[in-house]
This record gives C-alpha cells, sequence and structure tokens, in this order.
C-alpha cells in the first residue's frame, strides 16, 4: 500500500453513504476518495454537491482505479456478493452492507476470495464495533447479570413506499433480510454463542416479502432469545439481557452514538436501576477504524466473515422454520 491513509470509494449514490462522509472526514487514517454511479453525469453531480474529489460512471471504473484502496458496497442486498466479490478481485478491500449476502454459498465465495486476494472483507453491523456493545458484551461476560437466561430485541418502523426494493424478494427483499438481522448479530454476539435450535414466523406482503418476522431461538446452556422485525409497526428499537441477578437494557443498540446510556436492574438491589454512563464515539466513525484497524495493523475485523456466515446460517434456518412450521436445528 504507497501510504498509511486508505482511501475510499463509494460503491453507487445510495442514501446510505452519508452516513460515512462524515467519519471518513474525520478520521486520520481514512479518506473519501470517490464514488461511483450507472453514469457519469449523475456520478459528477453527487460528487460536486457532496465535496467527492473523483467521480465514475460506471462501478468498473471505480474497481480499476489504483488509488483505491477500500470498496464501500451499498448496493441492494442481491448484488452484494457479486460486486464485494469483484471489488476483492480487483484488488480492494471491502465493507459491504448488511446481509453480507443471501446464501451460504456466496458467504463462501466471498471468503475464498478475500482469502485468494488477501484482502479484508466485513460485514457493515456499526453496533459491532462501537464502545458500547463492547460494554454490553464486557458487562455480560464479568457475570453483571448473573447467568444469563433470556436475551429479547425488537427493530420495527414503517415501510409504505411501493417502490422500495426493500418489497422485492428478487432483491433479497424482506424484514428479516433489512432489520431483523440486527437483533439477531446482536444477541449471538452478547452472548457469544450460536443458536442450536429456532423457530420463526412470518407475515407475508403483497410482494411476497415477509413484512413481519418473529423468532425464537435456544441457545446452550438453556439460554432463550426472542426478537420481532417488522415494516408494518411504529418504530420500535431496543435489546435486553435477563440473568439471573439482573436486566440490562440496551435502549439504543443499533445506532449508538456519542453518549450512552445502559440501565442495569438489578435484583439484589431491590430492582434498583445502575445507569451505566457509555462514552462513545460518532456514529460509524468506529466501523472505518476497525477496518483501518485490520488493513494496516493486520487486526482481525470485529465482524469476521465466519461470523457473518454464522448470522445468515441462522436467517436462513429462520425462513426454513416460518415455511414449513416447524424448528429447526442448527
Amino acid at each position: 500500500m504507497s501510504s498509511r491513509i486508505l482511501r475510499w470509494g463509494l460503491l453507487s449514490t445510495a442514501r446510505i453513504n452519508k452516513a460515512l462522509f462524515e467519519p471518513l472526514r474525520i478520521s486520520k487514517r481514512n479518506r473519501l476518495a470517490a464514488v461511483a454511479s450507472r453514469s457519469q453525469e449523475k456520478a459528477e453531480a453527487y460528487a460536486r454537491q457532496h465535496r467527492i474529489p473523483k467521480a465514475y460512471g460506471s462501478y468498473e471504473a471505480l474497481l480499476a482505479d489504483p488509488e483505491i484502496d477500500v470498496i464501500y458496497n451499498p448496493l441492494p442486498n442481491h448484488l452484494h456478493a457479486e460486486w464485494t466479490i469483484r471489488a476483492v478481485e480487483a484488488g480492494k478491500h471491502v465493507l459491504c452492507e448488511k446481509p453480507l449476502a443471501l446464501t451460504l454459498d456466496e458467504v463462501d465465495a466471498i471468503a475464498a476470495a478475500a482469502r485468494r486476494h488477501g484482502r479484508v472483507v466485513a460485514e457493515a453491523f456499526m453496533y459491532r464495533t462501537h464502545p458500547q456493545t463492547l460494554e454490553v458484551q464486557r458487562l455480560v461476560q464479568s457475570g453483571a447479570l448473573g447467568e444469563v437466561r433470556l436475551a429479547r430485541g425488537s427493530f420495527t418502523f414503517v415501510l409504505d413506499n411501493p417502490g422500495d426494493y426493500r418489497l422485492d424478494p428478487a432483491m433479497g427483499g424482506g424484514a428479516l433480510w433489512d432489520i431483523g438481522c440486527y437483533p439477531l448479530s446482536y444477541t449471538r454476539a452478547v452472548l457469544g454463542a450460536e443458536p442450536l435450535e429456532v423457530f420463526g414466523w412470518q407475515t407475508l406482503g403483497e410482494t411476497g416479502i415477509d413484512r413481519a418476522f418473529v423468532a425464537q431461538m435456544r441457545f446452550p446452556g438453556e439460554v432463550y432469545a426472542q426478537f420481532d422485525c417488522s415494516f408494518d409497526l411504529p418504530y420500535h428499537v431496543f435489546m435486553e439481557i435477563v440473568g439471573s441477578e439482573a436486566t440490562l437494557i440496551v435502549r439504543t443498540p443499533f445506532c449508538p452514538g456519542l453518549n450512552e446510556k445502559l440501565y442495569l436492574v438489578s435484583e439484589k438491589r431491590k430492582k434498583k436501576t445502575q445507569v451505566i454512563l457509555v462514552k462513545g464515539l460518532p456514529p460509524y466513525l468506529s466501523e472505518v477504524e476497525d477496518m483501518a484497524d485490520a488493513v494496516l495493523e493486520g487486526k482481525p475485523p470485529l465482524v469476521s466473515l465466519a461470523d457473518s456466515r454464522a448470522n445468515t446460517a441462522a436467517i436462513l434456518a429462520l425462513f426454513e422454520s416460518a415455511r414449513t412450521g416447524k424448528p429447526v436445528k442448527m
């Protein structure tokens, strides 16, 4: 690599790109360098609007730029695997939006390409790199909750845009792929384990995607987990970890920011609530710094490809359960 600063290229002008603008500009090891669209005119207009140095009229042209080190892939879900692999084959590291892929074969193909070309690929679960989540993991592992017995989570909002790709089954749409993956990933990370068995219910919409999904999971040691996700309910987000001695409530689990609060409700202290302050980072800064750690320092990314594969496997098992009406053992 020619320098200790990673130069990033945005693969499309997706709305979610904006989450990375400030982090890439304030980071000392990362720089926003280019954007690609399917037309040169659109790319140039976007680059002017957002002060991005380079604009490309095709995704291929961006991947061919030897000065770009990292590609951010925010394309629709069904294009994640194809363009992540193409970026890796072009010698780029990749931060890919969740879900990383829609099948285990795709995840395995991404991992094989990353190994073959010696490149870092990470799934963009921003909260997994944030200090708040690391503190939640520490509290759980330290025994502050006693023996963990249950985890619960939710992520819902109203999606009523008929043209949204998330309503198209051919593009990897549906609530579980889009937002249910968050409490699922969070639960697995906090428990530090994989589910042994899952059961799911889904409510299908007119286009055939799951507009709502409710999941039950059994983990080793008789630990259970539940989560729900929906495109039909008002915005509702939380995570809760219940132990034999205390309950930990996380009110902003999936997009934590600068100053967050965790709530520890203790049985031993007559249900008194301890407020734990967590000094965080600007949203998404921890994510780009984690990529810099992996690329420049050789540290493993906090969301490994094995981790992403396990999350994908659990999602696919939940879909199978919802289709068959039966529990699925992992």
